[in-house]
């Protein structure tokens, strides 16, 4: 990709039950976040600007019958939870039918070695978004493997070896918080619904806000929630 287009990219990148009812775990950090208690439509919904944007499985979020909204750390254990036992049925049984859309929200809250990985997280996906979701699911597979002071380089050794991107470009970008737009308007998205740990999941059916989980997020309560 030219630099030309990575700046275009980096400019156009960000810009079970009805009646707003809560259901809270703990997550990451030990917070539980505050309960909604409107029902506002997936637009009006604090997380839900700009979602074209964001790093998508499935259909576009503003047409799809379900609508996903994860708020996740690379480094939160109850994220790799999650990712592994959660989101595989999400992805084969909503997302490839093209009944929901996944919409993923990066946000640093665990291990100091979450932040520089999502400065990494939001370079990659300026180039690539298949190399963005073999990057996250790299983190979340192998959590334990890293730390602050060897992120960077296991990660651009990974996207070296996994992927087509420039590694050392996408590496050099999250040193320099090049896309640091990016990861401060996931920032703003989570205070703004008051997130306060991880993983956070937003769900909407038709356009409209059902509820919210925090922590042990799993597949059933997604589907009994939505509906489906």
């Amino acid at each position: 990709m030219t630099d030309d287009a990575i700046a275009a990219g980096r400019t156009t990148r960000r810009g079970v039950l009805a009646g707003g009812v809560s259901l809270l775990g703990a997550g990451c950090l030990g917070g539980t976040g505050g309960g909604d208690t409107d029902t506002p439509s997936l637009t009006d919904h604090p997380v839900g600007g700009n979602l074209g944007e964001q790093p998508t499985l499935g259909p576009d979020p503003a047409e799809a019958t379900a609508t996903i909204v994860a708020f996740e750390d690379p480094s939160c254990p109850r994220c790799a939870a999650f990712e592994s036992s959660t989101v595989p049925e999400i992805r084969s049984e909503l997302v490839e039918p093209g009944t929901a859309a996944f919409v993923s929200r990066t946000i640093p809250v665990v291990y100091p070695w979450g932040e520089p990985a999502i400065q990494a997280l939001e370079a990659t996906y300026a180039r690539d978004a298949d190399a963005f979701w073999a990057l996250l699911d790299h983190y979340f597979d192998e959590q334990d493997a890293f730390d602050a002071a060897n992120v960077l380089d296991r990660t651009e050794s990974f996207l070296h070896d996994e992927t087509d991107v420039d590694a050392t470009a996408v590496v050099a970008d999250a040193e320099s918080e090049a896309y640091d737009d990016a990861v401060q308007i996931d920032r703003s998205a989570g205070e703004a619904a008051d997130v306060s740990a991880t993983p956070t999941v937003f769900l909407f059916r038709d356009g409209q806000y059902r509820t919210r989980a925090t922590g042990s997020v799993s597949f059933d309560l997604v589907t009994r929630a939505l509906e489906l």
